[in-house]
């Protein structure tokens, strides 16, 4: 479906995107030996609202170190882009780090086309938002999942792109899946466009886990919003009481995993499956991974890209790393 206005182009897929099959992936993830819910279905209205709040809590350093980088950085990425290059980004949410690299590529280029991709519902609004600041913008914005958002951005506008993966999103996928999606990045890539992607670095469990466990509870918040949505968009009546926020650091794995754990033993239904938890079972919801310099070298190079440039924040807590085809 396409929603024409001025300077705006907004496309909804008439399959729904990742909205549609919410229901089969909660009932799939939950019956499963190890339960597990789509982090993608962390970021409903509510749900990307939170984390908006989150982005500015103390120990949730990962916003201000990428941030720190753009504004440091931004003017040396707009000149490395090729003429009249526009900005594909996914997962884009309220595009508020948007801005640095939109204002750059204005300073360098003049007019710009940006492709937001993401599957919340606020994407309009904050298109609108973007609009209204900048005159020079035009917007291209398509409501799915990534690789099939950023085929339909790819193909609606022509031209070389940045395509921006912020905010160490690449973290929640694992080894495998992080390198298979890059490579469907990859594939989509053609001449002179860029992939700039967000990498969270590995560093002690004392600095990572208040990130995604503050004190202020605001995390959980997010967390346990997730059965909210369930119960509201499903028609469940799960006790979100029940549960708790639980995180824990996997250091083998580099990486923060994130769970909802059953307070009790208790039986919840979801789409019409009956599923039963023991007191202390988890649900796993999020997997943040951290990377090594050589793991980033490692996970590009796999995909058939090549690291040209990275920056990182002045505390080296974060990168940004800038990939070319390879």
């Amino acid at each position: 479906m396409r929603r024409p206005a001025p300077r705006l182009e907004y496309y909804v897929p008439q399959n729904g995107g990742s909205v549609a099959d919410f229901g089969e992936c909660a009932r799939r993830g939950l019956r499963g030996p190890k339960k597990s819910l789509d982090p993608r279905f962390l970021y409903d209205e509510r749900g990307s609202e939170i984390f908006e709040r989150i982005c500015s809590l103390p120990e949730y350093y990962l916003t201000r170190a990428e941030t720190e980088i753009l504004e440091r950085a931004g003017a040396e990425l707009a000149s490395m882009l090729p003429p009249r290059c526009r900005l594909i980004e996914l997962g884009s949410g309220s595009s508020t780090k948007t801005r640095i690299i939109l204002e750059r590529m204005n300073e360098s280029q003049g007019a710009v086309t940006y492709s937001p991709i993401d599957v919340s519902r606020a994407l309009e609004g904050a298109s609108r938002e973007l609009l209204e600041s900048y005159e020079w913008l035009s917007i291209v914005g398509v409501e799915d999942t990534y690789e099939s958002g950023l085929r339909l951005a790819h193909s609606a506008c022509g031209g070389p792109a940045l395509i921006a993966f912020l905010g160490s999103s690449i973290g929640n996928l694992t080894g495998s899946a992080a390198r298979s999606f890059l490579s469907t990045v990859a594939s989509v890539m053609g001449p002179g466009d860029l992939l700039l992607v967000g990498v969270d670095l590995d560093k002690p469990e004392s600095a990572l886990v208040p990130a995604y466990d503050d004190a202020a509870g605001v995390t959980a918040e997010f967390n346990l919003n997730l059965l909210h949505r369930i119960n509201s968009e499903l028609g469940s009546s799960i006790d979100v009481s029940k549960f708790a926020h639980h995180v824990v650091y996997n250091a083998g794995e580099r990486r923060i995993e994130m769970y909802l754990r059953s307070l009790e033993g208790q039986e919840i239904e979801v789409c019409g499956s009956r599923i039963g938890l023991r007191r202390g079972e988890l649900v796993l919801t999020e997997y943040s991974h951290k990377y090594t310099r050589e793991g980033i070298e490692s996970m590009v190079s796999s995909a058939g890209l090549r690291v040209a440039r990275t920056w990182h924040d002045s505390a080296r807590r974060y990168a940004l790393v800038l990939c070319s085809g390879a």
